[in-house]
């Protein structure tokens, strides 16, 4: 990430942001998320897509104190981040979290934030659907058996289902739907502030509930679009001890692994 751009440097050059490239708390401090964030610079820089991040400046959007109930939290980070995003004239946001995709988009507006957001979902079928962004035939997962986790924030809260699993098909994948899907999803366990509290009394943790459909598909990749869920579904393949058979891959990595080369 040394090589991208921050805004403060692009506002110093006197240039514009295009593109400001929101990447999150998983993004910029998960170990295992990082390696999304990477895959999605190397694809933007691949088709020479001009884009910022804010670097040192970006703070979590306030999403999980808002779910968590901590309204003042949220409205604190929330004004603080949109102080930022409006200094520099940021218009157009991309982000590979639904949480922050759904707090930025839906929530910051009545507070002063109104910008052009995209889910990295959206923003990579739109590429392939122009012709920027092409993919090479006959990959690593072609006719290969790929399961589609739909995150809660993605779908149900934003009614996008179909861009992931387009890119998914752009990839020659067998894709596989589980028992529940789309509007009927089954939530990783995680959304709701969930991933930052003990677990409720039960018999029987949410995460392994739906990695345990996941795998009734006999995939040899489960496909998520959001940090919360690859760690969720992750675990739930270890907790099973799958690991060696099946994978965990955000969109992203599957795309980048068969982005052409020019």
């Amino acid at each position: 990430m040394n090589n991208v751009k921050t805004a403060a440097e692009l506002k110093a050059e006197g240039k514009e942001i295009e593109v400001l490239f929101w990447v999150g708390c998983a993004g910029s401090f998960d170990d295992r998320y990082k390696r999304v964030t990477q895959s999605i610079v190397r694809i933007l820089k691949g088709i020479g897509t001009e884009f910022a991040v804010l670097g040192e400046e970006e703070t979590c959007t306030g999403d999980p104190a808002r779910r968590a109930g901590n309204e003042f939290l949220f409205q604190m980070q929330a004004l603080s981040n949109i102080q930022v995003l409006n200094g520099y004239g940021v218009k157009k946001i991309l982000t590979a979290c639904p949480h922050c995709f759904n707090t930025i988009k839906n929530e910051y507006p009545e507070l002063g934030g109104a910008y052009e957001v995209f889910h990295h979902s959206e923003f990579l079928q739109d590429l392939i659907e122009k012709g920027k962004l092409k993919l090479e035939n006959g990959g690593e997962f072609k006719g290969k058996k790929i399961t589609y986790h739909d995150s809660c924030y993605l779908g149900r809260a934003n009614d996008i289902y179909e861009a992931p699993r387009d890119l998914l098909r752009s990839l020659d994948a067998d894709l596989v739907e589980m028992e529940r899907s789309r509007q009927k999803g089954f939530c990783c366990g995680a959304g709701g502030a969930q991933m930052f509290k003990d677990a409720e009394p039960g018999d029987r943790e949410v995460n392994i509930e739906r990695t345990d459909e996941a795998l009734r598909t006999n995939s040899e990749v489960i496909a998520s679009a959001c940090p919360f869920c690859m760690t969720m579904l992750s675990d739930g393949v270890k907790n099973r001890e799958q690991e060696d058979r099946v994978k965990v891959f955000d969109i992203a990595e599957l795309i980048e692994k068969q982005q052409k080369k020019e």
